[in-house]
């Protein structure tokens, strides 16, 4: 029996051949897209959050010289303007700072021992698990995993005769999440600087949410002593002993912060 063109055609091994061959290629594509929509995009994903955050830390780094301008009386007012990447900004916590000091009272011939407290607050933004803030004239960052860091050192200043501690104390409560520009306008308040002569020993209280960078700034920037890094409170305690002893200014800077 003879065989048309036709016939050959549907009998040939090599057309049986290179269908086998297209359905391996199309699988091994539909695999790879696979892998890809599985693997790669929550690396993506994870790429993009980082490129957040990083932003928000640069903002911080911009935003703490500015506001620190009201602190030390360079400008009454400030406005900064920050990008919102589905996170939170607002006028946030609780935190606080105690300052308590061993001063010489030359009516008596002794040791007193004093102390100065105020409430200090932050502006924070939250962002997925990670969070940055102003307080206390420094910016913060706090990340999924690790300890917190800072991101702009405070400006304490500590030379041989004297010591200068500020205490922001921010006001305001508005917060606007989502996306988008949003601006941070903070006016500031009458700034006042207590005095206190012949202090011969330091000690600094903060209950702060960043306490852990707050630890590692009294150590290694200011060279107290850590006395005590309290988990549940969020407060560590240092001090420091001066000899001979010296002055120490405590500048008190109101500060009120609109989220707008």
């Amino acid at each position: 029996m003879k065989i048309t063109g036709r016939k050959r055609l549907f009998h040939s091994d090599d057309a049986v051949s290179e269908v086998v061959d297209f359905t391996i290629t199309l699988g091994l594509m539909l695999l790879a897209i696979s892998i890809i929509g599985i693997a790669g995009y929550p690396m993506i994903e994870h790429m993009k959050e980082s490129g957040h955050e990083e932003n928000i830390r640069q903002s911080f780094a911009v935003l703490t010289p500015n506001m620190n301008k009201i602190v030390f009386g360079k400008a009454p007012s400030q406005s900064v303007e920050l990008k919102l990447h589905g996170g939170l900004v607002s006028v946030t916590g609780n935190s606080y700072m105690n300052v308590t000091m061993d001063t010489w009272n030359q009516s008596s011939s002794s040791n007193e021992t004093v102390s100065f407290e105020r409430q200090l607050r932050m502006i924070e933004n939250e962002y997925k698990d990670a969070s940055f803030a102003y307080e206390n004239t420094g910016a913060w960052a706090k990340y999924p995993q690790g300890r917190a860091v800072a991101v702009e050192k405070p400006v304490f200043a500590y030379d041989d005769s004297s010591l200068v501690i500020p205490m922001v104390t921010i006001t305001g409560t508005k917060g606007i999440a989502g996306e988008g520009l949003i601006r941070v306008v903070s006016d500031g308040g009458q700034l006042s600087v207590e005095m206190y002569e012949n202090v011969s020993r330091v000690e600094i209280a903060i209950s702060s949410d960043y306490y852990e960078a707050w630890e590692k700034y009294l150590d290694n920037s200011i060279g107290m002593q850590i006395l005590d890094v309290n988990t549940s409170s969020r407060t560590v305690r240092a001090e420091k002993d001066y000899n001979p002893n010296i002055d120490v200014f405590i500048s008190t800077s109101p500060m009120s912060v609109t989220v707008e």
